[in-house]
């Protein structure tokens, strides 16, 4: 992420789930509210059915019919692991323009903390002003996780550890070195106590990996870890979580609808793993 800016693909992962709000039986009023004008503009005449004009507006227009679909399978899955896990507190980690606090009503007996780079957070508190929260309590943790101590910003926030703990960790760890990924695993076990879950977005190896590397890296957010799902087991066994699930978002969109099951064929790549924290 370039200093002085929110994420850029916290951006286009929030005009997907605006782009998908209304397809295949998904709804997220939160996720058009979450956008910076522009972004919302295009997601407007992409949601009209504008035809658009010139090669731009239509590489931008085909983006959104895919990553509509990609986006809604993953965030259908998300849910319904928060809501099965049904903790009193939820942790978001890398929260970027994430709506769930806004719109998921599993949450509404739960604490939620938004853990986000200050640069993102500052525009996300003011857009989402507009909102009304359903979670009990929402808690703005400003973390830079380059120079911040996460355990200690959680203290302070008034994360409770002795309570279960759902961790939400989607769309950070592909941008993260090995040493950091671990750093955050290492307060994750620290603070989750039995029943605690984690429900963690990586990437697998995959040719399409090719395709995506060049796009984010000129957002100025490169892919730095990848993992097989063997791999990625460990790693959670190692911080003390034992991983329930672990599905491709084309696994999981070929059980939602033939719409979704089609544009979530090249997303092989991208793995949800849903993790619970063994009794200690």
């Amino acid at each position: 992420m370039k200093p002085g800016r929110a994420s850029q693909t916290a951006v286009l992962v929030c005009m997907g789930r605006a782009a998908a709000h209304g397809r295949s039986g998904f709804t997220d009023p939160t996720a058009l509210a979450l956008l910076p004008d522009d972004a919302r503009a295009r997601v407007e005449r992409f949601r009209a059915g504008e035809v658009p004009r010139g090669l731009r507006a239509r590489m931008m227009h085909a983006y959104l019919a895919r990553q509509s679909l990609n986006m809604l399978a993953r965030t259908v899955a998300i849910d319904q692991a928060i809501a099965e896990a049904a903790a009193p507190q939820l942790v978001v980690l890398g929260a970027g323009l994430d709506g769930r606090a806004w719109r998921l009503d599993a949450l509404a007996d739960a604490v939620v903390f938004e853990v986000d780079h200050p640069d993102s957070q500052r525009d996300k508190r003011a857009r989402v002003a507009s909102l009304t929260p359903v979670a009990r309590d929402i808690r703005f943790v400003a973390v830079d996780f380059t120079r911040d101590d996460l355990d200690r910003a959680l203290d302070a926030a008034g994360h409770d550890r002795t309570r279960p703990t759902t961790w939400l960790w989607e769309g950070v760890v592909m941008y993260l070195e090995r040493a950091a990924i671990e750093a955050t695993l290492r307060v994750i076990a620290h603070r989750s106590s039995t029943g605690s879950a984690l429900a963690v977005l990586y990437h697998a190896p995959a040719l399409m990996l090719h395709v995506v590397r060049p796009v984010v890296r000129r957002l100025g957010e490169p892919l730095r870890s990848t993992f097989t799902p063997e791999a990625m087991r460990a790693l959670l066994a190692a911080h003390g979580f034992e991983v329930a699930s672990d599905r491709s978002n084309r696994e999981i969109g070929a059980a939602l609808s033939p719409e979704v099951a089609q544009a979530t064929r090249i997303a092989s790549h991208l793995r949800l793993a849903v993790a619970y924290a063994r009794g200690r």
